[in-house]
């Protein structure tokens, strides 16, 4: 059946393509009503998956992608997007078709129908192999949760129901990457060992903490510059493809006026130039479910007051970026000299993690001045088509 008709039949699920926005919003709207009652699920703000989707994505540049909805007995029962990342495929030398944003109901028929409709369509682009679950980069959230489902969901990851990997495994996918996240106590004061290493540090390389008061400013002098090490720092990791110039632009624009400066951390040398990048915000995980995935009618009356008014005691720590030169010698140390003072004067009790590779050690070892658990795993899966 070729991937390219608006409806395919797989038994008794029917596979439709998304060609309208009609159909989007479907594609969309689903997670919201399979997770509707679910008390661990952060919803997606509507507004930014609609951008995700359609030629706003930055990312459309070097990215092919298709939606398909899921229907038996003329419900909607399921949904997935298929995402071929060329520039991504040309820099690890492969031919993969990623999924992603994939949702289904507990049946095996409707798991397995969705896969196949994203497996044919690779497989008609030239693709060998599959992967995910996936973004379009990076930048969005990744990885199936294997563990930790009675955990609550941050914004910026991916929660689903524990029977998900099971169908994975079933339908004969394996484990192409881990990633572990870590909730970490805010401790009473900073470690001393911790500041002991961070002065050490700044003097023997010439570092400096820069803080900001002004979005603009951060913005003209830094935004470019912080992106470029999130480029240089990930380069190496499972997956990444390098972020456009055009996807910066977005992001600087996009994130940037909504951060807390306070809780953002800049490290640079004594000319300026910026060799690691801190961001924490507080969590906006309750914000979101509140606001059931909409900015309006009051929506962002819920996220302004996480963000302003009535922080909750959990802070996100959006990602820690070090410059490969200056990784393993410190630096981290720095970052967290800066950020805990701040967290503690806050008030905050606990962080969370994004995720982590599990076999980056250098990432693993910044925690061990920390009381922390390990709370969640999450899969990427991966198959040969």
């Amino acid at each position: 059946m070729h991937y390219s008709q608006a409806k395919q039949n797989m038994g008794n699920v029917i596979i439709k393509k998304v060609e309208c926005k009609k159909d989007l919003k479907r594609f969309i709207r689903f997670n919201y009503e399979l997770y509707k009652d679910n008390p661990y699920s952060v919803p997606d703000l509507y507004e930014d998956m609609l951008d995700t989707f359609t030629d706003k994505n930055a990312a459309m540049e070097f990215c092919e992608a298709v939606y398909f909805l899921a229907y038996k007995d003329g419900k909607l029962v399921g949904r997935i997007a298929g995402i071929i990342n060329n520039k991504a495929n040309s820099t690890w030398g492969q031919k993969m078709v990623r999924f992603g944003y994939i949702d289904f109901i507990d049946d095996r028929e409707v798991s397995q129908a969705l896969l196949e409709a994203v497996e044919n369509w690779g497989k008609a682009k030239g693709m060998t192999e599959m992967q995910g679950p996936l973004g379009f980069t990076d930048m969005d959230a990744e990885g199936m949760l294997v563990e930790g489902f009675d955990e609550l969901s941050t914004n910026a990851t991916i929660y689903n129901y524990p029977y998900y990997p099971q169908h994975m495994e079933a339908l004969g996918f394996e484990k192409d990457a881990d990633w572990v996240e870590m909730s970490i106590q805010v401790p009473k004061e900073v470690p001393e060992r911790m500041t002991r290493i961070a002065e050490i540090v700044m003097r023997k390389y010439g570092l400096e903490i820069k803080k900001f008061t002004s979005h603009k400013e951060i913005a003209r002098q830094y935004g470019q510059q912080i992106f470029q090490v999130i480029n240089a720092a990930f380069k190496p990791l499972f997956g990444y493809s390098e972020l456009s110039d055009k996807q910066i632009d977005q992001y600087v624009k996009a994130y940037l006026p909504f951060c807390d400066l306070k809780l953002v951390s800049l490290i640079t040398e004594s000319d300026g130039t910026l060799v690691a990048v801190g961001i924490s915000m507080p969590s906006l995980s309750k914000a979101l479910q509140k606001a059931k995935g909409k900015l309006f009618p009051m929506g962002w009356w819920h996220l302004l007051k996480a963000i302003k008014w009535q922080k909750p005691d959990t802070l996100d720590l959006m990602l820690v970026a070090v410059k490969p030169e200056y990784q393993g010698k410190g630096v981290n140390a720095i970052l967290f000299h800066d950020l805990l003072p701040i967290f503690i004067r806050e008030g905050y009790k606990f962080v969370e993690t994004n995720p982590e590779l599990e076999l980056n050690q250098k990432v693993q070892s910044q925690w061990i001045y920390f009381e922390r658990r390990q709370h969640k795993r999450r899969r990427c899966f991966k198959k040969s088509i």
